[in-house]
Parts: structure tokens; sequence; C-alpha cells
């Protein structure tokens, strides 16, 4: 018994001092490894504000910052190592992952996806940091682009982090992707309203907002013969093409058309229903080449519709002479 316990007890000595003759060793380790971590951030700071002031570039700059980093600090772990461990070699290491990468690629598959989308976007571009998007259900500004996912800040303070692989195998709107945007809007006027001169009156006063370009110009166009209303669609361009520019035009815009048209005595009617009743809306009751479906009339022979008072008494004559049919037939079965 006293054996194995002095056995044991020369083990955890000769543990002890072999971790206090690797004291130093790991001590320097740390000190290299740390300095390495400093050189590395250092160096993706130095690339980030040589690529800042050029946006064709930014992109580009993240990922040559995050790739030039990550291999700083994985160069400061070997050499850390191989001061800790005298007998520890690069190799081994690198053969090491080679053996357990399959099982790390199916692990880990998800966010190898991701940083490789990262790596792509950062790369091809198709939207950058500031811009605003529009993905799915989600719209706002993008505040950064990782390697793992992209956030955006929505309009209403909001931050949505999104991974970069839904980025990348959908659909993109990109608001800001061109210097100018076309906005739209339809109003609706009167079937008895000029269209040309209600056109007219739109334009000038799209025209006369300053938010809209005049170089393209704006245009006006009848799209729709609606059931209460001739649809005009209102169309100009606003530069930039960000949010709080689209609301600020949209606002301007349509209060200018509103106030010119009624101005000018030009109709904006609210959905209404017509309903006519044949054979008793008109003098010309039977006559169904005279009759009219709706309204206005045009140029020709108008016929007068019939007074309520008229449809009314026509109505209690027609009970009145049933009543008298049925008294007549019951006093002749009486008789």
């Amino acid at each position: 018994m006293n054996a194995e316990i002095s056995t044991a007890w020369d083990k955890i000595q000769s543990m002890i001092n072999g971790f206090i003759a690797l004291l130093p060793n790991i001590v320097l380790g740390l000190i290299v490894f740390i300095l390495f971590l400093f050189i590395a951030s250092r160096i993706k700071i130095l690339v980030k504000r040589l690529t800042r002031n050029r946006r064709s570039a930014r992109n580009l700059g993240l990922v040559l910052g995050r790739l030039a980093q990550g291999l700083t600090i994985l160069i400061g772990l070997f050499i850390a190592l191989s001061i800790v461990i005298p007998t520890f070699r690069a190799g081994d290491l690198i053969q090491l992952l080679g053996i357990s990468g399959v099982a790390i690629g199916f692990a880990f598959r998800d966010i190898l996806q991701n940083f490789l989308a990262g790596i792509l976007i950062l790369l091809t571009e198709p939207f950058q940091i500031d811009d605003q998007i529009v993905f799915k259900g989600f719209e706002g500004t993008v505040e950064n682009i990782e390697t793992r996912a992209t956030t955006i800040r929505t309009y209403d303070g909001r931050r949505i982090v999104i991974p970069n692989s839904e980025l990348f195998t959908n659909s993109v709107t990109v608001n800001t992707a061109f210097e100018n945007r076309r906005l739209e809007y339809d109003v609706g006027i009167g079937y008895g309203d000029d269209i040309d001169h209600a056109k007219q009156l739109m334009l000038d006063a799209m025209l006369s907002v300053n938010e809209v370009l005049k170089d393209p110009v704006p245009d006006v166009l009848v799209m729709e013969l609606a059931e209460s209303t001739v649809n005009i669609r209102v169309r100009w361009w606003v530069h930039p093409p960000r949010r709080a520019d689209n609301l600020i035009s949209r606002d301007k815009v349509i209060t200018a058309i509103k106030k010119t048209l009624v101005a000018n005595g030009i109709d904006l009617p609210f959905p209404t229903q017509q309903i006519l009743f044949h054979d008793q809306t008109e003098e010309t009751d039977g006559n169904r080449s005279r009759q009219r479906e709706g309204w206005p009339s045009g140029k020709g022979e108008v016929p007068k519709p019939r007074r309520i008072s008229d449809s009314l008494r026509l109505l209690a004559q027609a009970h009145s002479s049933q009543d008298n049919n049925g008294k007549v037939d019951s006093q002749t079965n009486e008789q």
C-alpha cells in the first residue's frame, strides 16, 4: 500500500516539475499569441482604413481585412504552440485537421455555408453597407456584412440578422442600387371630367414640387376605366432614392395634385353604385332601344327619369288592381 502511494506521489511530483519546467515556455507562448492578436487587429483596421473612402472597394477591404486577421492569428497560434511544445510541428496540426475535416464539415455545415456565402457576397457586392434592401418580409438599411450573417436596421428602429446563405440563394431588392428611383400613384377622376385637362393639371402639380426631378420628366397615363372613376397614374423620379426622400416627395406630390384638381373643379369621386330597375326607371319603359344602363348620357336625346312618386303611384295601382280582381273572383264563386 505504501509503495503504491509512493509511486502515485512520484508521478504527481513529476507532473508538477514538468509543468514548472514548461511554465516559462507557456508564459512566453501566451505573450507571443497576444502579440499576434494585437498585430492581427491592427492589420484589419489598416486594410479597412485604406478602403474606407472607396465605396466600390469597401466590401473587398472587409474580406481582405478579415482574411489577413485570421491568417495572422493562425500563424501566431502555430508559433505559440511551437514555443510551449518544442516537439510540436505545424505539419502535425495540418495533418490532424485534414483527417478530421470531413467530420468538421458535417458538424458545422450551416456555419461553413454561411461563411462561404458571406465571402461571396463581400466579393461580388450585390449590395453594400448603407444600401437599403428588401428581403422577403424585411426592409431596412444594411448595417454590417459579416462572414456569418448580414444585419439590417429597419425603418422603425429594429435590427434584423439574416444568415448569408439565405441572402445569397434568394432574391433581394436593392432600393438604392441606382442614383434615381421612380415612384407612382393612381388618382381617380370623375367620368364627366375632361381627361386631357386633368392630366395637364396633374403634370403641372408634380413639376411644382422641388423634390421631383425634371430629367427624367414625370408623366401621366390613363390606366383604367373603373366602376366609379377614371384612374390616372402619375409617375415621377426622385434623387436620392432613399426611403425618407421617397416619403417626402410622395407627400408633397399627392398634396399638390389634390389641391390643384379641387381648385380647378375636377371631381375626385368615392366609390358609388347605381341600381337601375328595367321598365321602372324612365318614361320610355318598354322601348329597349332608348333605355340606358349607365351615366352620363352623351349628346343624344336623353329619356327623362321617372319620378319616385310616379313609380309609387304605379305600384299602388298594381296592388289595387290585384285586390279588385281578387274580390271579383270571390263574388263569382259565391254566386
